[in-house]
């Protein structure tokens, strides 16, 4: 029954396979087209010579392996399928190999980059461990593979992917950066979502942030840790870092203190979350410069996981990647590099095994009832948390601000 089964899959991928193989070397050719047709004139337009043009789609064709692509003809704003991707609980992110490979490694290089990190940190005021924990997070501190050809990633995701526009825009200004002539062609290398050497700068961010950090009068990012390092530097700089505000504490959160209070809209001073009974898990009283500034209850895992107060610089850090968990990330190998602190004091909680397609559909139950969750999209953020806690609230039951299936369970649409 098996050796059938497989012969009749064997004649149907016979008869698909060369309908397909026209398809596709059709819509190549439509790509060939769009490329002198589309983005020649916009690259001419911002500066670029058709040379750098030619040189730098010299051999690109489209990357069929990439993720989320829309080709011609395809529902652009066709719903992305969920049924497969499964709802990650938040411990997972800080696995104890990732943050002990991160920090140990980040000690190292703050001693052997000791003179740039000082000279990054006194022009911007960002902390040499908060540069080192992100390079780190990035790309290993430039030990991970950054394989794909950026013009290749970035012209398939600008023809045929359903943020089109945006990475139409991320291409002329990987061109605006071949034409400076700081990085040759060949280097000019990209993850799978087209961000840019050991910093994964977006090409526009790359244009606007990167720096010469070893005073060779190039930025180079893919090559350079100087570079990457006065890059980091200055990346957080300009979206407002504050030199005078550490980037958060982890807590004890009373039972009193209801978990629906998260948020960055929801800020008090430190000093009046003192008064409602919040201290730091370390018995250390917060720094009195600390106590006058404001802060933000956050909780990743709702009440299934520790708590922290966090500063203005935290939401810096989610300028740099809108997760919560990854500025969490950042901030807490920093500390690990320069304070050598352990792991969080209060552990993460068990979380129900649950796919995003669940989840979403539990955020469209909240979003009936009126509350914002910030979109249904299976991704549990500040606000999908705290909606949680206040229809547990409106149903006489303690908040948890987590989903679970039993929530699911009565909520999901």
């Amino acid at each position: 029954m098996l050796t059938r089964l497989v012969c009749v899959l064997m004649v149907c991928a016979a008869l698909v396979s060369p309908a397909l193989a026209q398809n596709r070397a059709k819509i190549e050719r439509d790509f060939q087209t769009w490329l002198l047709q589309e983005i020649w004139p916009a690259a001419r337009k911002a500066g670029v010579s058709r040379s750098t043009f030619d040189r730098s789609f010299r051999g690109v064709s489209l990357n069929w392996d990439l993720p989320d692509l829309v080709p011609p003809g395809s529902n652009r704003q066709a719903p992305r399928a969920q049924r497969q991707a499964e709802f990650g609980a938040p411990g997972r992110y800080f696995g104890r190999g990732a943050v002990n490979g991160a920090s140990a490694t980040g000690r190292q290089m703050a001693k052997r980059h000791s003179a740039i990190l000082t000279q990054v940190e006194k022009r911007t005021g960002v902390p040499g461990r908060i540069i080192l924990a992100i390079w780190g997070r990035e790309s290993a501190y430039g030990k991970a593979a950054i394989p794909h050809n950026a013009f290749q990633v970035l012209g398939t995701k600008a023809f045929m992917s359903r943020r089109a526009a945006f990475f139409r825009a991320e291409l002329i200004a990987a061109l605006q950066i071949a034409e400076t002539g700081q990085v040759p062609n060949q280097s000019m290398k990209s993850s799978w979502a087209g961000a840019l050497g050991q910093p994964q700068f977006m090409p526009s961010s790359f244009l606007k942030f990167a720096a010469d950090g070893d005073g060779d009068g190039r930025a180079d990012i893919w090559t350079s840790e100087a570079d990457t390092i006065a890059s980091i530097g200055a990346y957080l700089d300009h979206h407002g870092w504050d030199r005078r505000r550490d980037w958060g504490f982890e807590v004890r959160l009373p039972a009193s203190v209801s978990c629906t209070l998260e948020g960055p809209d929801q800020g008090r001073r430190v000093r009046d979350w003192e008064k409602l009974g919040i201290t730091r898990v370390s018995g250390r009283p917060f720094p009195n410069h600390e106590r006058r500034g404001e802060a933000y209850l956050m909780l990743p895992a709702g009440r299934n996981g520790p708590a922290f107060l966090v500063t203005p610089n935290f939401y810096v850090l989610k300028d740099y990647n809108k997760s919560d968990l990854y500025a969490l990330f950042v901030g807490h190998v920093g500390d690990r590099i320069q304070f050598g602190v352990g792991d969080f004091v209060a552990p993460w909680g068990r979380v129900d095994k649950m796919l995003r397609s669940e989840v979403a559909a539990l955020q469209r139950g909240l979003e009936a009832l009126g509350h914002d969750v910030g979109g249904a999209d299976g991704l549990a953020g500040f606000k999908t948390r705290r909606s949680i806690g206040r229809w547990q609230e409106t149903q006489g039951a303690a908040a948890t601000c987590f989903p679970d299936k039993q929530i699911m369970a009565k909520l999901a649409r």
